[in-house]
């Protein structure tokens, strides 16, 4: 089947991906940006070794941006409620990006995926390894460690438990912080997108006053306890919606009242469909704006913390500004179905099915159009 011919945005075609960089392309692929712009946006990106082991040295240091490219991306689930719970990462994503650098696709792991985590010493707590759900690999790693350093431990665990479960050594990473985006919504002003199912929050309403306040009370582990008498929680009705900046941050969070009831894998999906609005919406209506543009940087810049793969992030600009926001596909693994059983000490954990496994296979070896055209129904197509 032809490729159908790409839509440029009028003057950037522009896109931040994992590594928090913005990919500049002028109205016919030409780049336009200056590499004074181009520094500038890179320097308002946190960087830090995040993959540690689990690339060599020598892999780092040689490291290229030909070929295609697997970038893992990480949300974090910090509670500031419960500062003494460990953090584990809440959204796991790999951005694959094809060898010809002008497709790039979307794969959450559910963060339940009942998985080998590889022994691990982060020179405080070490941990003896063994099967749990994959988003624990980024506490084991991070206990006992406070800031930077709980950060690159917890991402390094998690990426050697990816590396161990897929085959996939990450050429770059991030942790993505969605509490950031809000900063992002911010400058834009708002976010469009739809919604496609009927979504209740369980942290944002408000009382017959019109106060703000929680609907509802929730465990540690930020499950339901109980509903909160005289408070109505945000509603977000299926179809077209524009979101404040309040509003995107408590969206992107639900997945205990979703109306059709697939909880992580509804999340999974929202923050995909969220993620791909924002750098739609920045394209189309932010960094076209000269007034906009400077704290539209900023703010993209401060929502992750990147481990460019010993590439700067000038080049990762340059060699994947083919890519437009509009072509990024959002894949659902498992199909968006629970897979899913009950193991004694772990609690309800979800089994990657074996073509799950092929998707993931496909990521490695660049093959993800064949596994498409098999599978089409698991593309999210909203």
């Amino acid at each position: 089947m032809p490729r159908a011919t790409k839509r440029r945005a009028p003057v950037w075609a522009r896109w931040c991906v994992a590594l928090g960089t913005i990919l500049v392309v002028a109205a016919g692929g030409s780049v336009v940006a200056t590499k004074i712009l181009l520094s500038t946006a890179a320097g308002t990106v946190s960087q830090q070794n995040l993959l540690g082991t689990v690339r060599t040295d020598t892999a780092r240091k040689h490291a290229t941006v030909t070929g295609a490219k697997n970038i893992l991306l990480v949300g974090l689930d910090t509670r500031p409620s419960n500062p003494n719970m460990l953090s584990r990462s809440d959204s796991i994503i790999i951005l694959h990006i094809s060898a010809n650098h002008d497709d790039g696709y979307l794969i959450s792991l559910p963060r339940d995926s009942y998985v080998k985590i590889p022994a691990y010493n982060n020179g405080k707590v070490p941990y003896a390894g063994g099967r749990n759900k994959i988003n624990a690999a980024f506490a084991y790693g991070s206990r006992g460690l406070t800031g930077a350093a709980a950060q690159a431990h917890g991402f390094e665990l998690l990426a050697l438990t990816v590396k161990q479960l897929t085959g996939i050594t990450p050429d770059a990473g991030a942790i993505i912080d969605f509490q950031g985006f809000k900063q992002v919504v911010d400058v834009l002003g708002k976010v469009c997108m739809y919604v496609d199912e009927d979504t209740t929050s369980i942290h944002i309403g408000h009382t017959p006053s019109g106060k703000t306040a929680a609907p509802y009370v929730t465990h540690p582990d930020g499950t339901i306890a109980y509903k909160v008498k005289g408070v109505t929680p945000n509603f977000y009705a299926k179809g077209n919606h524009c979101f404040t900046p309040t509003e995107a941050l408590d969206f992107v969070r639900q997945r205990d009242l979703l109306a059709n009831k697939d909880y992580d894998y509804g999340r999974q999906r929202h923050q995909q469909q969220f993620l791909k609005a924002v750098l739609q919406q920045a394209v189309h209506d932010g960094l076209d704006s000269p007034t906009k543009l400077p704290g539209l940087l900023t703010a993209l810049g401060k929502t992750m913390t990147v481990d460019d793969g010993g590439v700067s992030l000038e080049d990762w600009v340059f060699a994947m500004r083919g890519i437009n926001p509009d072509d990024l596909v959002t894949i659902k693994t498992n199909d968006g179905k629970f897979n899913s059983r009950s193991v004694p000490g772990v609690g309800s954990v979800e089994i990657l099915s074996d073509n799950s496994m092929q998707l993931l296979r496909a990521a490695k070896t660049d093959q993800m159009p064949a596994f498409l055209q098999a599978h089409p129904d698991w593309v999210t197509t909203n």
